[in-house]
């Protein structure tokens, strides 16, 4: 049963290949609300058309200030589900305005991945437009492993819930994501 009214935002935290977007598209449909994906925003804020695009033209740096931007913008306009980049909460100022969002009602939700399990689910996909985080390939576990090591304890501090998707279909993962919302009455 669709909720009725989303009161504050719905964000999808995760390592790359969580599945944010396509767990955020569904949840948005099933909330009535609409998706937002940080990833198509943040290259705006530089201009450009790609997550890859900023990477390649501006680096990393500029790539997280844009992101934390980005994030601002979003997180000032109407409620809505929020997809985050993968290393979102790492750039600077953005833990810091995950965390108010929290304190003013919104959901963060870590949808959790052991890095084999996101290595599969990269394996499997386009990732042509992911830059690595490690001089790495984005698919191995030489890449997932030390970032999942490194973000993991951040991404659990900033989650008001946390959903295992391991064993877990996208169907299954928006149901516990609803459930997470509804239990609180918004």
């Amino acid at each position: 049963m669709p909720h009725p009214a989303l009161g504050e935002h719905v964000i999808l935290l995760g390592l790359r290949g969580s599945g944010k977007t396509t767990v955020g598209r569904l949840l948005a449909r099933r909330l009535s609300s609409t998706l937002t994906d940080l990833d198509d925003r943040t290259p705006l804020e530089l201009f450009c058309n790609t997550v890859a695009d900023v990477w390649a033209a501006h680096g990393e740096a500029k790539f997280r200030e844009a992101e934390t931007a980005a994030l601002s913008r979003v997180l000032a306009e109407p409620a809505c589900v929020i997809a985050l980049g993968g290393g979102t909460p790492t750039a600077p100022g953005a833990a810091s305005l995950l965390e108010q969002a929290r304190a003013a009602g919104s959901h963060v939700i870590y949808l959790r991945a052991a890095p084999a399990t996101l290595a599969r689910r990269l394996r499997r996909s386009d990732n042509t437009h992911r830059p690595s985080l490690t001089g790495k390939p984005a698919t191995s576990l030489a890449e997932i492993e030390p970032v999942f090591a490194a973000r993991d304890p951040l991404y659990r501090s900033i989650a008001t819930a946390c959903i295992e998707i391991d064993a877990l279909t996208r169907e299954q993962v928006v149901e516990a994501a609803t459930n997470i919302v509804q239990a609180s009455g918004m």
